[in-house]
């Protein structure tokens, strides 16, 4: 992919797998064909449904995309380009779901080291800064870019749990779908969202995610992920 979003010729700054730079740059395909160490940003939209049931909004990623194609992932997830902040990244929530944020709007969950081998050729090796960011938006407030989301899923926290720890095997859920023939407009919908519908990964991310969330919304006053 050479689009805007997936651009192979991209810079990022290499690191080490604490997140300091190396004084290295490299291309987006290199460093995925390499494996080396980059940054990235994920912010995680959370709320409560009318009845006071927190839930997490899921990106269902672009089928366009070099890493995961149509997979479940954090809400707003991107790369930190060369030279950049993690503030300056920020830009990324802008660009995916249409939702302008700051640092202050956000609470620091942590650093993530998250190493995946795609797929023959592709390995993922990030140090991900992660944060939440919380707000009762109805789900068709946001605007999804076709280009990189299909969808955005609305997954309540006790489905999200009974998912996760194998209690059921398929919940349904709400979804901001892309129209294809029209990228510009969205409409709300009915997903069925199954385990293997989630990136594989072996630390259990999302699941603790979402429990750290609930731990937020019963106001336990420390939360990590």
């Amino acid at each position: 992919m050479s689009d805007l979003y997936t651009d192979p010729n991209e810079l990022f700054d290499v690191c080490d797998s604490l997140g300091r730079p190396l004084g290295m740059r490299k291309r987006r395909a290199d460093v995925h064909r390499d494996g080396d160490w980059h940054r990235s940003l994920h912010c995680w939209v959370v709320g409560q449904q009318p009845d006071g049931t927190p839930y997490v909004v899921f990106q269902r990623r672009s089928e366009a995309k070099d890493t995961s194609p149509g997979k479940l992932d954090a809400t707003v997830g991107g790369h930190l380009a060369a030279g950049e902040s993690v503030e300056e990244a920020l830009r990324e929530s802008q660009e995916e779901i249409g939702l302008s944020l700051s640092m202050d709007e956000l609470l620091p969950l942590g650093v993530r080291q998250a190493a995946l081998d795609v797929e023959p050729g592709v390995r993922d090796y990030e140090v991900q800064y992660v944060f939440l960011h919380r707000t009762n938006l109805p789900l068709n407030a946001f605007a999804p870019n076709p280009a990189e989301v299909a969808a955005l899923v609305e997954i309540p926290i006790p489905a999200a749990l009974s998912l996760f720890t194998g209690k059921c095997a398929e919940i349904t859920v709400k979804a901001l779908c892309n129209q294809r023939c029209h990228p510009n407009e969205a409409w709300l919908a009915e997903q069925r969202v199954r385990a293997e519908d989630f990136i594989l990964l072996a630390d259990r991310y999302f699941y603790r995610l979402c429990v750290q969330t609930d731990l937020m919304y019963k106001d336990f006053p420390h939360i990590s992920i």
